[in-house]
């Protein structure tokens, strides 16, 4: 037999249970089993977690990894391309600077006139010292013409073509200039060598050369135009036995970095050699 109580009196039942556990629970009797299913709830929640990220990463790292080297090779591509505009940009301002010492030079120098040429070959041979620049007869360039720096003396036109010039190095094993010492106004002849090095040679025994001095073109000879810089003496050979002395010479003009010259156009350089006396047979 079914016993059945009225639904007031299951209402007051279940109203005074829910009542009794909710003393219980502000009592603090539920505290360990809360904690112990809370901490539960936390670990099942932590695996599920680490599981998915997990999954995930195993899932997206691939893909991860190929955009990553994508990006490094874009990175990498744009890191060349700046280093070639900064390289770029470098050499337009030391051209730049070369350009504006020479505008100053020639401003200097106005007895002159000039054109601007680029260096756009060397002689292979180690025996021979050419450049070759730029310009040739159709700028007006002719054989003979001085080549200077805003440095100084670089040497002078040897062969021209249309659009093309060789010039001789003062350097060179055949190049001789007369040049004289500043200091003590003393003439001398500069010369070349196959090495490149400069030196004076028929200097006077009786003149006073010392390291330092400076040296210039001294318009003798006809080839070059005077007060021309060329360098300076950095070390003196006198034996009494010899007649002449010696020095070395520092030029002023660095020809291993030749990059742009300038050749004076309205300076015409005369032969004088049939006019030296030879002597007889």
């Amino acid at each position: 037999m079914k016993i059945s109580f009225p639904r007031s009196l299951q209402t007051v039942i279940i109203a005074l249970v829910a009542i009794g556990l909710v003393a219980l629970a502000l009592g603090g009797y539920f505290n360990p089993a809360t904690s112990w299913f809370s901490r539960l709830a936390v670990e099942a929640q932590t695996w599920i977690s680490t599981r998915y990220l997990a999954v995930a990463d195993f899932l997206t790292v691939p893909r991860d990894v190929a955009s990553l080297r994508q990006r490094n090779n874009e990175l990498e591509a744009e890191v060349a391309q700046l280093q070639t505009q900064v390289i770029d940009l470098q050499q337009k301002v030391t051209e730049t600077n070369i350009l504006s010492a020479l505008v100053d030079f020639a401003r200097a120098n106005p007895a002159y006139s000039y054109k601007a040429a680029a260096v756009i070959g060397r002689d292979p041979s180690p025996f021979l010292r050419y450049v070759i620049i730029n310009i040739g007869s159709n700028q007006g360039v002719l054989p003979g013409m001085p080549v200077v720096t805003d440095k100084g003396l670089v040497g002078r036109v040897d062969a021209v073509i249309a659009e093309a010039a060789r010039v001789q190095l003062v350097t060179d094993a055949a190049s001789a200039v007369d040049v004289r010492l500043q200091s003590s106004d003393t003439e001398a002849m500069l010369v070349g060598s196959v090495t490149g090095d400069l030196s004076l040679d028929m200097i006077s025994q009786n003149a006073k050369v010392t390291v330092g001095d400076v040296v210039l073109t001294s318009g003798l000879g006809g080839s070059y135009p005077p007060n021309l810089l060329v360098g300076q003496v950095v070390s003196v050979r006198k034996l009494a036995y010899e007649l002449f002395q010696q020095a070395a010479i520092q030029p002023n003009v660095d020809f291993t970095r030749l990059g742009f010259v300038l050749v004076i156009t309205n300076f015409a350089p005369v032969d004088i050699t049939p006019l030296i006396a030879t002597p007889g047979p």
